[in-house]
C-alpha cells in the first residue's frame, strides 16, 4: 500500500515552529522571527549565544513538513571574549568529556568563532566535540571539519551494521537491508512505523568509520 503523503502550508510550518520554539526551554521565541516560503524555514533575530542559534535550528528542523531552514539569527554577546579564552576553554571542554579524543582535534578560533579540525574513528566523536565547543560563553559559530576514518573494510563494516540491527529489539532486522559503499551506509527496506526507520538509522551511525547514512527505508501503512 502506498504511503500517504501529508501536506502542510507554510501557514501551518510557520504556526508549527513558533509552537516548537516556544516548547523548547533554551530558546525565547519573543527573540526569533520565523518566516516560510514553499516549506523552508527562515529564522532572523538574535540571541546572545550559539548555543541559542543552534538551538532554534534544532527545534525548526523537527517540524513536520520544513525541508530546509536558513538560519539568519545573530548572536550578539553582552560581554566579549578573548579568542584566546575560548580556545582555551575548548580544550578543557574537550578534555573532560570522555567521548571526545582531545588529543586527535585541532582547534582554532577567529573573532569567536570555532573551526575544528582532525580524524576520529566514530561519528559521534565528531558530533560530540562540536556538541561541547558550541555550548561555549563567546562562541558565534562552529565549523566542523573532522573527519571521520574507516578502520574497517565495507564488508566488515556491513557486517557490523547488519548484527547491530539483529540485536535491536526496537528493530525487525528482517526487513532491513543494508549496503556499505566506502564508508557510507545505505538502508533499504519497509518497516512498520517512523521510529522503527529513526532507530535503524540511529544504529547504523554507530559504526565504526561510518561517515554518511542513507537512509530509504519506507513505513507501510
Amino acid at each position: 500500500m502506498a504511503t500517504a503523503t501529508l501536506i502542510h502550508t507554510d501557514e501551518e510550518i510557520q504556526k508549527d515552529v513558533l509552537a516548537e520554539l516556544k516548547w523548547d526551554a533554551q530558546v525565547q521565541p519573543n527573540e526569533i522571527g520565523v518566516s516560510v516560503k514553499d516549506g523552508v524555514v527562515t529564522l532572523t533575530g538574535w540571541v546572545d549565544s550559539y548555543l541559542k542559534k543552534w538551538a532554534a535550528e534544532d527545534a525548526a528542523h523537527r517540524v513536520g513538513g520544513v525541508k530546509a531552514v536558513a538560519n539568519d539569527i545573530e548572536v550578539k554577546l553582552f560581554s566579549e571574549r578573548t579568542d584566546a579564552d575560548i580556545a582555551e576553554a575548548a580544550v578543557r571542554a574537550l578534555q573532560w568529556d570522555a567521548s571526545v579524543p582531545a588529543d586527535k582535534i585541532q582547534i582554532t578560533v577567529s573573532k569567536g568563532w570555532v573551526t575544528l579540525k582532525g580524524e576520529v574513528n566514530w561519528n559521534f566523536e565528531k558530533q560530540d566535540a562540536e556538541r561541547v565547543v558550541r555550548r561555549l560563553t563567546g562562541v558565534k559559530g562552529v565549523s566542523n571539519l573532522i573527519t571521520v576514518k574507516p578502520s574497517t573494510t565495507p564488508s566488515e563494516l556491513k557486517k557490523r551494521i547488519e548484527d547491530a540491527l539483529v540485536r535491536n529489539a526496537k528493530v525487525d532486522a528482517n526487513k532491513i537491508t543494508v549496503e556499505v559503499q566506502g564508508s557510507k551506509a545505505i538502508l533499504k527496506g519497509a518497516v512498520r512505523a517512523w521510529v522503527e526507520k529513526e532507530e535503524a538509522e540511529r544504529v547504523a551511525w554507530l559504526a565504526p568509520g561510518v561517515t554518511s547514512v542513507e537512509n530509504r527505508i519506507t513505513v507501510e501503512v
